[in-house]
């Protein structure tokens, strides 16, 4: 089990991402990593968290993803990611899809893992999605220092 988050403030602006690893195989042993990135956005934090989580992961994996971004998830659920591709990378507006880099690296490693992408809302009631947006603020802070 997988939960990430990212963000940036302002956005564009400083960002941090985080996820929290956690192998019910191993008895629930849990793994923080975060990081932080300048002149950044939101969405590419959130990318490049599930991006290092599932680097992370030292083999093929059941995996389920939790995220609080929709433009996350959807690329997968609802098959954006699919169209992009058949599309040349361009969006239905002909536009080029933005974060293309981060897109076509989480594509590529999620081919490796069966992944389920399952939506929390963000800054609720949800634990982990919380301890995670609190080391993406730790990532910037710790970054500003």
């Amino acid at each position: 089990m997988i939960y990430t988050d990212g963000g940036a403030t302002p956005n564009p602006g400083l960002g941090g991402w985080a996820a929290l690893l956690i192998s019910p195989e191993h008895g629930g042993r849990e793994k923080e990593i975060y990081g932080s990135e300048a002149g950044t956005t939101n969405n590419r934090m959130e990318l490049t968290a599930a991006i290092m989580a599932l680097r992370a992961l030292k083999r093929s994996c059941r995996v389920e993803i939790h995220t609080d971004s929709t433009y996350l998830k959807n690329a997968f659920v609802k098959g954006w990611l699919e169209k992009w591709q058949k599309n040349g990378w361009k969006t239905s507006a002909k536009e080029p899809v933005l974060n293309q880099d981060l897109w076509r690296e989480l594509l590529s490693l999620s081919e490796t893992h069966a992944i389920e992408w399952v939506w929390t809302k963000g800054h609720a009631s949800d634990a982990l999605n919380n301890r995670c947006d609190a080391l993406v603020q730790k990532a910037k802070d710790e970054h500003r220092k």
